[in-house]
């Protein structure tokens, strides 16, 4: 190995313990984070943190995109391995809610309330948009395949969406861009009720049942069923 593959190498296990590190903060500390009590954690002058990331918000900014990316790829790998689309709906849901009990603090950095002072780049639109747009194609898909009929949509906003619905896809009609917003949003919903305590002693024994019925009612306001 090259001096300058080592290199390589040493920096970006480096790095990916520094976001180790930072997730745990997460837990504790909320997007509060401080490079410097990071750097202590790691038993490393906070002068050397700054040689990986130059500010707070480049770090967070590493830790929002490793989320959006993970909870993106759990979602597709989940819906890619149903047929129907129904099933590739339903899969993809429980894969995002699975993703976020399992990492609640990254869930909450990247869908709970704004940090303060922090302005997300570009870097992050890509990453953020991986499950609302796996819905859209797999509604996209039902339209093609004739499991969805096209139905009217009227109202200001529908004028907004035919062009976004042009660009997604020709045969696509504005209603299916409208109907995968509205199943996102409920998506999230649903996922941070759960997770942010607004269940408590409502549905305490089945909430992956309810979870699912809250997703189905989604994708039969899409015309999925």
């Amino acid at each position: 190995m090259s001096a300058a593959n080592l290199r390589a190498r040493v920096r970006a296990e480096m790095t990916e313990e520094i976001k180790t590190v930072a997730r745990r903060h997460l837990a504790t500390d909320g997007a509060n984070l401080s490079l410097r009590a990071v750097a202590r954690d790691l038993g490393m002058a906070s002068s050397a943190v700054y040689r990986y990331f130059a500010s707070r918000d480049e770090l967070l900014t590493a830790l929002i995109i490793d989320a959006y990316d993970a909870v993106g790829t759990s979602a597709e790998q989940a819906a890619g391995a149903a047929a129907a689309p129904l099933d590739k709906w339903l899969a993809a849901c429980h894969a995002v809610r699975d993703w976020a009990l399992a990492n609640p603090h990254e869930w909450a950095l990247i869908y709970g309330s704004p940090v303060p002072g922090y302005q997300a780049p570009q870097d992050t639109v890509v990453p953020a948009t991986r499950v609302l747009l796996l819905l859209g194609e797999i509604l996209a898909d039902a339209y093609r395949g004739g499991h969805v009929t096209e139905r009217p949509l009227t109202g200001r906003f529908a004028d907004e969406l035919r062009p976004i619905a042009a660009q997604f896809h020709p045969d696509v009609p504005p209603r299916a861009i409208a109907d995968t917003l509205a199943a996102f949003f409920q998506l999230c919903g649903a996922v941070s009720s759960e997770l942010f305590g607004q269940l408590n002693k409502s549905v305490e024994e089945d909430r992956r049942g309810f979870f699912e019925f809250q997703m189905r009612g989604a994708a039969a306001q899409a015309g999925l069923g």
